[in-house]
This record gives C-alpha cells, sequence and structure tokens, in this order.
C-alpha cells in the first residue's frame, strides 16, 4: 500500500451540521414527531466550513467527506440555483487550498421537501428527478477525487420501510424506539423493492458522474458487521442479503465502496438478535465492538468480488475522548490487519469531525471537535491531535 495515497480524514453530512436546512423533508419532519429533537442552527457549518476545515489540516488529516444538499441546489422542481452550486463549489477549493482531500456525497438522507412531498424514492419520477440534480452538480466536481452517489442506502431503504408501515399506522412504537439514545430495538429490515429503486438511482447517477467528471464514483454502506451463532448460518445469509449484500453486489461495477462500521451484532436462527444493556455500550446502545471495523471489510471486499474500499465512517458515541481514542486505536489495528492481508483500502475517514444533529437528538458525543451550541466556538478534542499523529506515522 502506498501510505502516501492513504487519505486519513473525518466525515460530515449537510442536514447533520450546516443548519436551517428549510426546504429540506427532515427540517418539515422535526416538528411532527413527538420527542424529535429540532436541527435548527445545528453546527453552523454552513457558514463556519472554512474553519471546520482548517483545523483537520492543522491536525494533519489530510481529507474531508462533506456532503451537497439536494433540498438546497433544488428549493423547487426544476430550479437550480447558481449561488448554491457555487457555495458548495467553494468548499472544494477550501478543501483543496488546504491540502485536504474533498470526499462529496451527494445524497445523505435529506431530500428536498417537494421530493417528499410527491412520493419521494417510492414516486414515479423519483431515479429521473435524481439524476436531473447528479447533472448540476456534475459541474462543480472538478479536482474532487471520490463521489459517493447515495449515503448508506440500505438504512434509506430501511426508513422509507418504517414510513410506509407509520402511514398504514403499524409502526408507532418502532418510530419512538429508533429515537432513544439507550434501547437497541430491532430495526424492520429494508424491503427489497425499495433497495431495487436506490440501486437504479445509483447505477443511473454513476454513469452520469462518469461521463462528466474523472472522479472515483461509489456509495456507502451502513455494515452492520454480522456475526451468526454456531447453526445459524443460512439465516446469516438471508439477513446479510437484505441488509447488506443486495446492495454490496450492486457496487461490483463501482470504483471504491464506503465502509461505515461502528459495531458488530449476533444474527441468531431466530434473525438478528437484540443488544441488551450494557455498562460498556455506548450513547446510542450499541455494544462497544472495535473489532467490527475489521469484520465488515473484510465481508465488504468479499461481497464485491474485490472493490477498493474506503472506510468513510467509523466512530464512537461517547462523553468519554479517553474512550474515543482506545476504539478508534483499536479499530484501527483491525483495519490495517486487512490490508496487511492484501484488501485494497485507500483510507479512513472517522465519524465524525463534529459533534452533531443525530437524525433527532443532540445527546451523542461523536466528534473529535466539539462546539458551544450558543457561540459556535469550535473545540478541539485530544482525539483530533491524536488522530492526526497516527496519520503522520501512516499507521496505528
Amino acid at each position: 500500500m502506498d501510505n502516501s495515497a492513504f487519505l486519513w480524514g473525518a466525515s460530515t453530512s449537510p442536514h447533520q451540521v450546516e443548519g436551517n436546512n428549510v426546504n429540506s423533508d427532515w427540517w418539515a419532519r422535526e416538528g411532527l414527531i413527538p420527542g424529535l429533537e429540532r436541527s435548527g442552527d445545528a453546527c453552523d457549518s454552513y457558514h463556519r466550513y472554512g474553519e471546520d476545515m482548517r483545523l483537520l489540516a492543522e491536525a494533519g488529516l489530510t481529507a474531508y467527506r462533506f456532503g451537497v444538499e439536494w433540498a438546497r441546489i433544488e428549493p423547487v422542481p426544476g430550479h437550480f440555483s447558481r449561488a448554491q452550486l457555487a457555495h458548495y463549489r467553494r468548499m472544494v477549493d477550501t478543501a483543496l487550498g488546504l491540502g485536504l482531500t474533498p470526499v462529496v456525497t451527494l445524497h445523505h438522507f435529506s431530500n428536498p421537501r417537494w421530493f417528499g412531498e410527491s412520493g419521494g424514492w417510492l414516486g414515479e419520477r423519483a431515479v429521473e428527478r435524481f439524476v436531473a440534480y447528479v447533472e448540476q452538480v456534475s459541474a462543480i466536481l472538478e479536482g474532487v477525487p471520490y463521489v459517493a452517489t447515495l449515503n448508506e442506502p440500505n438504512m434509506l431503504a430501511m426508513m422509507i420501510t418504517v414510513e410506509r408501515h407509520l402511514l398504514t399506522r403499524r409502526a408507532d412504537t418502532t418510530a419512538e424506539n429508533m429515537l432513544s439514545d439507550t434501547v437497541r430495538p430491532e430495526l424492520p429490515a429494508p424491503d427489497p423493492e425499495i433497495g431495487a429503486v436506490l440501486i437504479d438511482a445509483h447505477h443511473a447517477a454513476r454513469a452520469v458522474l462518469r461521463a462528466r467528471t474523472d472522479a472515483a464514483v461509489g456509495w456507502t454502506l451502513a455494515n452492520r458487521a454480522f456475526v451468526g451463532r454456531p447453526g445459524a448460518e443460512d439465516r446469516l445469509r438471508e439477513v446479510r442479503y437484505v441488509w447488506e449484500d443486495l446492495y454490496l453486489e450492486a457496487a461490483r461495477e463501482d470504483d471504491f465502496v464506503g465502509v461505515q462500521s461502528y459495531s458488530s451484532e449476533w444474527v441468531g436462527p431466530d434473525g438478528i438478535e437484540p443488544h441488551p444493556p450494557h455498562p460498556d455500550n455506548t450513547q446510542v446502545g450499541t455494544a462497544y465492538r472495535p473489532d467490527a471495523l475489521g469484520l465488515a471489510v473484510r465481508h465488504a471486499w468479499r461481497a464485491t468480488g474485490g472493490v477498493p474500499i474506503l472506510v468513510t465512517e467509523n466512530g464512537i458515541a461517547t462523553a468519554d475522548d479517553t474512550r474515543r481514542i482506545g476504539y478508534t486505536d483499536e479499530a484501527l489495528r483491525h483495519l490495517f490487519a486487512a490490508v496487511d492481508d492484501g484488501i485494497d483500502v485507500r483510507g479512513y475517514l472517522h465519524w465524525s469531525a463534529l459533534d452533531n444533529f443525530r437524525w433527532g437528538s443532540w445527546k451523542p458525543q461523536q466528534g473529535l471537535i466539539a462546539f458551544d451550541r450558543e457561540t459556535f466556538e469550535r473545540r478541539p478534542r485530544p482525539s483530533l491531535a491524536w488522530l492526526g499523529e497516527v496519520a503522520r506515522r501512516g499507521r496505528p
């Protein structure tokens, strides 16, 4: 592996850090579900992205993953904002100017409000509308070496499945439990028919990006690092297919696949085993499993038939930054064991650059950088400097 080409960085998503994403479906949804906190100003990174990037670069990191917000680019159908496209181009230029490799995501869960109101990803023109947006954004991607079309389509398909259940009033408790910071109920499996639509959108967007840019094109997946109990091998294959392999197999012709891993889960004869409360659990109720990253990378490599891997998210929700460093150090050791075994890993991007809005809650602390929600003052944690030193060495 060429250590000089390996990316070391951190990730964000637009709705979670920018603030005031008022034309999005998530903004509209935040005021409707009891117990759901609002994103509001978020981290005000829409205005403070330069400071955020500079802190990463000064610490020694070499890459920054951020997203373009569709709801800003196309606030009403067919109207594309030149000013907003220019804003995101400035973000690309700022990253390049600081020596950070920009990794750009085109869709990170949030949609324009009008898209949601017209059927969302289940609407007749969903793929066509997404492709029109991608065509516009392709014009500002010069110099961007990695572009992800969709973030975690397997989780997006699950969310759409939940929304569809809610419309028939069958999943009220599921929605409430999804907001919990301590309980980890098993989520409903993503409907493969919804996954098929997202795969079509990804392949169509990939074709546009390959024709109009020089970027490596892929998408990023939520990799749950499933492990089967003895005797549950067949059930493990079924669970993996619905949750991951459908999407990993769709990435076999991609230039890279983004692996996003936080914890591991057991699969028994009855399916995924709900994770119980435990003192070692993270702030979001997941098991403390830094070994999950190695498991996820190895499975993604096998399932895609050897597509290059970029770790686009890995981290831990904790108030203890020493624990964050310990988790990340061990996760990186498992990652580099996979690299030493011949798996082509192009970089490691930590989740997250900043503490942020976690789709309904401000409680989890996942950032290398904390901030004051009143003044927006950035407060780098020791973990940022630590990861920068790892980046300078080139491995843990």
